[in-house]
């Protein structure tokens, strides 16, 4: 199937793919998705009831960091992936499309297991349920960046269908059976996003990749806004760790923790990737992701007492790994175990969210009353209900059991969909026309080149010999900055 001809014409399975699928999630929210207590027209009577104030809707208290997450799912992950020389159309727009289905098949999934009213059959939404909406998204997100530049956006919608599904799951399965706690989704998003990429990619190897190597790199630009994307996610992600923790303490700590662990990973990323580079120069790669490494491994410790040395010792090693793996694990991978990463989500999402959960089974199991005070603990690990009796010791078991979960869903499901989106039917590039915007968008930008190439042509005649030069020169620079040919 790799060495088929490739017909990348969408024309139709695109348009019919989004206008069923929409059409699709109109009648499924018209049949289930209803307005919860704090956003129906009937909070007047209830706050009376309970001798509320409006203040005290949900929405004040979770709309700051539902903002901060949406920001960074639309325009962190978003520009994150304009990197590429010529794929920034691609990067940021179907980024976009992704996160726009993938947050209304995300509120149906979670719904039916988190937000069924079973008195009527309904699920009922609210600001937080927005919140996990996006969390859900950003597993498919991180998946879309093992493939950035491989797939067609049909592919990518089926991923998006399957990858929600299995994120639902695999989340109800954690969270509710499992009883682990994941604030930051170290686990539930990272690990299983991650790996459920990098199986999918694993199914979708191209031995013939290398035919586009010429466009597989950056420019000066598009690594500048690539960094936009990187400063967004760093600066909002104490608020996704923390968005959906409880209100006081548990949310307060979970942003402190999630700061100490960025600013720790930052200095050690800069160090290593300063150590291993000819001259001690700094590799622009390393600084957009790895810096990012300490945000995902704080997630599933977010809310506990990981103390403030203990986030700098856990930032400082995921700085470490991550930009050793961008060094030697990443081409490791692909020459040896098949794995095409474009993004390199294996360092910056795969192994700091088997970090983070290895540090949340490990801080739980250490719990004591000492540390936490009695109520603490229990309001901390939610140990209430059936799991009322349940120990510190007890929980890291369950944190642990949550790590396997996560990896066999990503594991498991990647191979699974990885099958599916092998099929020829789904209109993905040829190997010699990966990352490039023009298989896909009307691209205005390189039009604009190559006339303003053939300009500095058709002038030449009326210039000296020396200005000829200079010209060509010029024309042959904006065409290898845009990829339009490759220069050595």
């Amino acid at each position: 199937m790799c060495d088929r001809e490739k017909d990348t014409n969408v024309r139709l399975s695109l348009p019919a793919v989004c206008v069923v699928w929409q059409t699709a999630m109109i009648i499924l929210f018209g049949v289930f998705i209803r307005y919860d207590h704090e956003s129906d027209a009937h909070w007047v009577e209830h706050r009376k009831h309970l001798n509320l104030t409006d203040i005290e809707n949900d929405f004040y208290f979770r709309y700051p960091s539902f903002q901060d997450v949406h920001v960074m799912i639309f325009v962190g992950f978003g520009f994150l992936m304009t990197f590429l020389k010529r794929y920034s159309f691609g990067g940021v727009g179907f980024n976009f499309l992704i996160a726009a289905f993938g947050i209304q098949w995300a509120l149906l999934m979670q719904g039916w297991f988190h937000s069924l009213d079973y008195t009527d059959g309904k699920i009922k939404i609210g600001i937080e349920n927005l919140i996990n909406a996006d969390f859900c998204v950003a597993g498919c997100l991180i998946a879309y960046g093992a493939l950035l530049g491989k797939v067609s956006p049909v592919q990518l919608m089926v991923l998006t269908l399957f990858g929600i599904t299995l994120f639902a799951v695999e989340e109800f399965i954690i969270l509710s059976l499992i009883h682990a706690r994941d604030a930051g989704g170290s686990m539930v998003i990272h690990t299983f996003g991650a790996y459920y990429g990098l199986s999918i990619s694993w199914m979708l190897y191209r031995p013939n990749l290398h035919q586009s190597s010429r466009l597989q790199g950056s420019v000066y630009h598009s690594d500048v806004f690539a960094m936009i994307g990187t400063l967004f996610l760093w600066m909002f992600w104490p608020s996704f760790n923390s968005a959906i923790c409880d209100h006081g303490d548990g949310q307060h700590r979970a942003a402190i923790n999630t700061y100490l662990c960025l600013a720790s990973t930052v200095l050690t990323t800069v160090a290593i990737s300063s150590l291993f580079q000819k001259h001690g120069k700094l590799d622009m790669v390393h600084i957009q992701n790895s810096t990012l490494a300490g945000g995902v491994a704080a997630g599933t410790a977010a809310e506990f007492m990981l103390m403030p040395y203990g986030c700098l010792i856990v930032g400082f090693c995921c700085g470490v790994i991550s930009t050793l793996g961008y060094i030697f694990l990443t081409p490791f991978m692909e020459k040896r175990l098949k794995i095409q990463d474009t993004c390199g989500i294996h360092n910056l999402h795969a192994m700091p969210g088997v970090i983070g959960g290895i540090v949340g089974a490990v801080t739980a199991a250490s719990a004591s009353v000492e540390v936490y005070g009695h109520e603490g603990l229990v309001n901390t690990f939610d140990f209430e209900g059936k799991f009322k009796d349940m120990v510190p010791t007890t929980q890291g078991g369950h944190q642990a059991a949550g790590l396997c979960v996560a990896l066999c869903f990503g594991i498991g499901g990647g191979i699974i969909v990885g099958a599916i989106l092998r099929l020829p039917i789904w209109g993905d590039p040829a190997d010699d026309d990966c990352f490039d915007d023009e298989t896909y968008w009307e691209d205005v930008r390189i039009c604009n080149v190559k006339s303003e190439v053939s300009r500095y042509f058709s002038t030449q005649k009326l210039l000296g010999c020396r200005k000829k030069k200079k010209a060509l020169l010029i024309s042959l620079s904006a065409q290898h900055s845009f990829g339009i040919i490759h220069t050595s």
